[in-house]
């Protein structure tokens, strides 16, 4: 602030060189040169005069113009800490919040983070990138790394003077690119794509972390992402691992096969156990059965004896019995068949009887009968037509020539026999007889 009022007095004192420099040159009379010294001298010596004031009014004016276009106050970013120092004493203050004073050319501020940040370098992310990585076998592979780090706080005050401004360029970089490049070096491309992925990120992970902590910088982590592999290698890596897979698979088909026939030959030898425990609790219980059917049947035999005796007693009274019942029914049999004979005679001595009167009283009908046909030969007919209206309904018959009975032709007589061997001398008019229902 002190070397701003020097040039300004050195722009007056010119300014008044060139003033006396042109009255020197200018020639006026003695009055009016006598009168402008006086002047002059009088406009010096006010000059002189205002010149203290002069210089603190440019003064005021600088600090003014300086403090608008560089205010004196820093504001702290979020997750960040701000390390005032000072020139001229050294001492450092640190600010986690808010704002604080800084006086241009008596201070200095530097901002370090107290978040843990990511760096991810591209320079080696990629098989054909910038600056690709090489295996043992010399093939070029990418690496996708990410590095999580952060400040050592107990180190902020040496941190804020010898820390780069770029941290991840000027530190993390090119520990990490010294680091990875020797230990990808030393594996294969199958060794960093699958099998010791894991131990190379243990490796470098320790290696980066005590590099790093020599610089102030805590190293969190170190992530390995994705491998990136020649087109090629990728192809012939992947049929690789197909075939792999492939004989993974079948070893352990062929152990499930071989675990299958161990189960088979464990489950035919419980079963054979099972069947044979089977067969001798069968044996055990036909044995049982047996001694308690023996010791049943000392119980059985007698009673089965005691039971033979009693139905041959059964028997024995029911033959008695029957024989009894036989004899009282034979024995009624000859007292019915008696009684039955006896019955009979006396009812064929009653038909013989019956029979008598009947062919008494027949004989007497049929002589009253033949008396009285002697008297009304008709009633023959009447009688032949009675007999036959249940079967016959109408009798046409010749009249016999003779003028007899007509029913002599129906009756088969000789006349009637001889009236069929002449039937022109029997022609004559049909009888109509009365139909019968």
């Amino acid at each position: 602030m002190n070397d701003h009022p020097v040039p300004r007095l050195t722009a007056l004192q010119q300014a008044a060189a060139r003033i006396r420099a042109g009255l020197g040159r200018w020639t006026p009379s003695s009055d009016a040169r006598q009168a402008a010294g006086t002047a002059l001298r009088g406009a010096g010596r006010g000059a002189v005069r205002a010149l203290p004031w002069l210089l603190g009014l440019t003064a005021v004016a600088g600090a003014v113009t300086l403090l608008v276009m560089h205010p004196p106050m820093h504001e702290v970013p979020r997750g960040d800490v701000s390390l005032r120092s000072n020139l001229w004493t050294g001492g450092v203050t640190e600010a986690r919040s808010g704002s604080m004073l800084v006086i241009p050319g008596l201070h200095s501020v530097r901002d370090l983070p107290l978040r843990d940040r990511s760096y991810h370098p591209t320079r080696f992310a990629r098989a054909d990138g910038e600056a690709p990585l090489q295996s043992l076998e010399g093939l070029s592979l990418g690496l996708d790394l990410t590095v999580r780090w952060g400040v050592d706080t107990g180190r902020l005050a040496q941190l804020a003077a010898n820390l780069p401004d770029d941290v991840e360029a000027d530190v993390i970089a090119p520990a990490l690119q010294g680091l990875i490049y020797r230990q990808i070096a030393t594996h294969t491309v199958r060794e960093v794509f699958s099998t010791q992925r894991g131990a190379i990120q243990q490796t470098l992970e320790a290696e980066l972390r005590r590099k790093l902590a020599a610089d102030g910088i805590v190293l969190r982590s170190v992530e390995i992402g994705n491998v990136d592999l020649p087109a090629e290698y990728r192809q012939g890596l992947e049929q690789l691992l197909a075939e792999g897979l492939a004989s993974e698979k079948m070893r352990y088909t062929l152990e499930l096969e071989e675990k299958k026939v161990k189960q088979t030959e464990l489950t035919a030898a419980a079963d054979k156990v099972r069947r044979e425990t089977a067969a001798e609790a069968a044996a055990r219980e036909q044995v049982i059965a047996a001694r308690g059917q023996e010791e049943a049947m000392k119980h059985v035999l007698p009673f089965k004896q005691r039971q033979v005796e009693q139905r041959q007693l059964e028997a024995e009274a029911d033959r008695v019995s029957r024989i009894r019942m036989a004899e009282g029914s034979a024995q009624a049999r000859t007292i019915e068949a008696d009684g039955e004979a006896k019955a009979r005679e006396k009812l064929a001595d009653a038909e013989a009887y019956r029979q008598t009167r009947i062919g008494k009283v027949a004989v007497d009908q049929m002589a009253a009968e033949g008396a009285l046909l002697s008297r009304h030969p008709l009633l023959i007919q009447k009688a032949m037509a009675d007999k036959l209206s249940d079967k016959v309904q109408v009798i046409i018959a010749p009249p016999p020539s003779d003028g007899g009975f007509i029913g002599k032709t129906l009756l088969g007589t000789a006349a009637t026999a001889n009236a069929a061997a002449n039937p022109a001398n029997s022609a004559g008019t049909p009888v109509a007889q009365q139909e019968q229902e």
